[in-house]
């Protein structure tokens, strides 16, 4: 997917939201904020290639002392720690300030910036970019959940009509198989 066909831009404000699922809050929990982190970019990556978003999900070393690093997991994903003393609001913030000067350029493009913080919220807004809850975000990733399952159930029964291989065939190939079973080829 080239960067012009994309529908929006996703930021991911990550600890915000990991902090707001019930979910990836059990798993932050239980198993470790590195396992969160983990599920979250998961259930992002199918949700960022099924709504054609290119999605940055954001999460903060403002108590590590770390430079800023980035990685790439797939081409519409990819995941950006902040450096040290540098939160995710103000990652956030800069790219939206410098989106909303190029914004004229490629008026085209969409910038939603996902994240509960009330103060975030009103500052994104302000740049002239979307704003998702938490919530709102998590409603959307299970919607699309459900209708790829969906999509690839009704495909799965249009491909398997019935239990022989046969039945699986396009017709030209069943006729094939039919003269050669009657031996009139």
């Amino acid at each position: 997917m080239s960067s012009s066909s994309y529908q929006a831009i996703l930021l991911v404000d990550g600890y915000n939201i990991i902090g707001d699922w019930s979910d990836l809050k059990k798993s932050r929990d239980r198993d470790g904020l590195e396992v969160a982190r983990r599920e979250l970019v998961e259930c992002l990556i199918n949700y960022s290639a099924a709504m054609e978003y290119r999605t940055k999900v954001v999460f903060d070393a403002h108590y590590q002392d770390t430079p800023r690093s980035v990685e790439n997991h797939t081409p519409d994903l990819s995941v950006h720690y902040t450096a040290f003393a540098e939160t995710a609001d103000t990652y956030i913030e800069k790219f939206c300030a410098v989106f909303s000067r190029k914004k004229y350029q490629q008026e085209s493009t969409r910038l939603i910036v996902a994240t509960s913080d009330r103060a975030q919220q009103l500052t994104v807004v302000g740049y002239g970019a979307e704003w998702r809850s938490a919530q709102t975000l998590a409603r959307e990733v299970d919607q699309s959940i459900r209708q790829t399952k969906s999509r690839t159930k009704k495909q799965t029964k249009k491909k398997s009509s019935g239990r022989f291989l046969f039945n699986a065939l396009d017709p030209m190939a069943q006729q094939r198989l039919r003269q050669m079973r009657e031996g009139t080829q």
